[in-house]
């Protein structure tokens, strides 16, 4: 690929507003290092400041040399670089996994710390192809096979991805016409990593006419999909659904004659933004769940609870879940509500956030003049102060205390088409 080619894969992902800090995440391989260079260009160019970090997981012999072989070529560039240690593997899980996301954590409180909000990584057209090939095998749908996004938001940074339409191959070329030194990792030989296995699977596929290219094509339409189907769910959501006091109300006529896969992905949607949980559930517990609401059943899933009633399914947060989480006035309570006195300067002493439960139920006897069904009711926040119901400000609103979501009920519609 020309070098005018990879210049313009870089304009593309920050022009025609560029930040003014930049930062690149550099492992000291092909195609960090080549992105290194590119940023560097560009950044002179367009008068941003570029910034380089690295993360030394300690977990193989050379790691400490090649962070210094970058922090080295960093200062012929004169951008400033720091090294960021994570030494947090206890033995146990998926050492790439805990890597990546200790990685992305540390990164980020990296470049929070230095005014950054923009930090650039070198995935690839190969990465994309690889991450297709790991998905098939685990039987993915359309979100699986969509490709890798060209921007995303995580811990409150934002992660672009320049190179995602440019092969490995090319990234090597460019080093070697600007005779730039880059690192090969020994673990990129070693079959014990999943990656590395589908690596090596895909470079036979190539003989095929399966290639990085073709793959990441694949996944791009995939992507394109998802968007649409993304939006049809939202729409659809607009018209049938709306949150009761945390909960979330489905109109069951409308719901059934969606098709499947639209109101699969309301479900989905529904469970994580109600639990929190970023990775959805299972597709065979979602397709039980289905079948159990077909069928006018009550079924928990996810830490979720649905039920049925008359022409309304009802999705919240399973009681089970949340019954012995307690936190202070003022803290979240269960990562989701905010529940404070209503005036300024009220004593909280001795008081906390806990769910209603049965307990509560007994206490309030008028719980259903809130319209809710008696499972929701069960799992909504309440004002305690030991074994006395102080407040159940979603129950009966008319009391001193408030209970308010974090982000506001909007997030429930804006989540269907933000990711």
């Amino acid at each position: 690929m020309p070098t005018a080619r990879l210049t313009q894969q870089v304009n593309s992902a920050f022009l025609p507003h560029p930040p003014d800090r930049i930062a690149v995440a550099v492992s000291g391989g092909g195609d960090s290092m080549a992105l290194l260079h590119l940023l560097h260009g560009f950044c002179r160019l367009h008068g941003s400041r570029l910034f380089a970090v690295t993360v030394n997981h300690r977990i193989r012999p050379g790691s400490a040399r090649e962070a210094k072989a970058v922090a080295a070529y960093c200062a012929t560039l004169g951008v400033p670089h720091d090294i960021l240690i994570w030494d947090g593997w206890d033995g146990t899980g998926n050492l790439q996994a805990e890597a990546r996301d200790a990685r992305y954590q540390r990164m980020s409180e990296w470049a929070k710390g230095r005014g950054i909000r923009t930090i650039a990584v070198g995935h690839t057209a190969d990465d994309q192809a690889e991450t297709v090939l790991m998905r098939l095998a685990r039987r993915a749908g359309v979100d699986g096979l969509s490709s890798i996004p060209p921007r995303t938001s995580r811990h409150g940074i934002h992660w672009v991805r320049p190179l995602l339409a440019v092969t490995r191959a090319d990234l090597r070329e460019y080093l070697r016409g600007q005779q730039v030194s880059w690192a090969e990792d020994p673990s990129n030989n070693d079959l014990s990593y999943e990656r590395i296995r589908f690596r090596r699977a895909l470079a036979e596929l190539s003989e095929l006419g399966i290639d990085a290219d073709g793959l990441a094509t694949v996944a791009e339409q995939m992507r394109q999909a998802r968007v649409a189907l993304n939006w049809q769910s939202f729409l659809a959501a607009r018209d049938m659904a709306r949150v009761e006091k945390g909960a979330v109300a489905l109109n069951e006529r409308q719901l059934r004659i969606q098709p499947e896969e639209i109101r699969r992905r309301l479900l989905v949607h529904t469970l994580g933004w109600i639990s929190g949980n970023p990775y959805p559930p299972r597709r065979a517990a979602v397709a039980t769940l289905m079948a159990a609401l077909r069928r006018g059943l009550a079924s928990t899933v996810d830490g979720c609870h649905t039920l049925r009633e008359k022409d309304t399914i009802w999705v919240f947060r399973e009681h089970k879940a949340v019954q012995d989480m307690r936190v202070p006035p003022g803290l979240l309570w269960d990562s989701r509500w905010h529940v404070r006195p209503a005036r300024d300067g009220v004593s909280t002493d001795g008081m906390y956030i806990g769910a209603m439960g049965p307990q509560g139920v007994e206490q309030c006897k008028d719980w259903r003049a809130s319209g809710l069904p008696l499972p929701v009711v069960m799992s909504s926040p309440a004002v305690w102060q030991g074994d006395t119901l102080v407040a159940t400000p979603l129950v009966r609103p008319d009391q001193n205390w408030h209970a308010t979501l974090e982000g506001g009920e909007e997030t429930f519609f804006a989540g269907l088409i933000s990711h």
